[in-house]
């Protein structure tokens, strides 16, 4: 069975930038904080580093029933049976995904134009990635930033629930809720915390308060 999708505080891990902290105490402090989603990404590890740290964050996040996603890695996901797999516009196509995980897994698609999104239309995705709305230092291989004016356009035509990427802080993570997201997908602004918990439970009042849940 598919897990229940909440976008609202996704976080995407980042090894590098986690200083002065064990890597799963961040992500656990960071759930604990109210993050709803974690993707594993993993650009310089070896295959076997990836899946033994993927292993141990489905245990942890098993325990909170919060959904792991594996970036890219298709064999990781399968490897580990995570949650879902997120993938761009130059990796493995969404059918081949799809085909390959089966009905009850997440896919997410990272989208980067108009166009981008029109195709996504057509694909029976769980969600998609507006990447990035701002400039960012710890994803340099991307497309230039769409703004918040990209979002909105993005959010328009889209028939999926979205998640903002790229840039995203406390400063501006609620215009990107008001520019139609379901969510803000955030690395540094969580992972470089000196407190994470803290860090992810400010981030949660800002995107509940944007949602008018409050």
């Amino acid at each position: 069975m598919k897990k229940s999708l909440d976008l609202s505080l996704y976080l995407v891990t980042d090894p590098q930038v986690a200083e002065g902290n064990s890597f799963l105490e961040v992500i656990e402090d960071a759930v604990k904080g109210g993050v709803t989603l974690v993707q594993l990404r993993e650009k310089d590890c070896s295959s076997r580093e990836f899946y033994d740290k993927a292993l141990a964050i489905k245990h942890l996040l098993s325990s909170y029933d919060v959904p792991l996603i594996i970036n890219d890695r298709l064999d990781i996901a399968l490897a580990v049976d995570a949650d879902g797999l997120h993938i761009g516009q130059e990796d493995i196509p969404y059918d081949v995904a799809r085909k390959i995980l089966g009905p009850d897994k997440i896919i997410g698609l990272s989208v980067e134009n108009k166009t981008d999104a029109l195709r996504a239309n057509k694909l029976d995705i769980d969600y998609i990635g507006i990447s990035p709305v701002f400039s960012t230092p710890t994803k340099i291989d991307t497309a230039p930033a769409l703004g918040l004016e990209g979002s909105r356009l993005i959010n328009s035509i889209s028939k999926h629930p979205s998640v903002g990427i790229g840039g995203i802080h406390l400063q501006n993570a609620a215009s990107i809720i008001a520019s139609g997201s379901d969510g803000i997908s955030v690395v540094s602004a969580i992972m470089m915390a000196k407190d994470p918990f803290r860090a992810a439970q400010e981030l949660k009042q800002i995107i509940l308060k944007a949602k008018d849940y409050e």
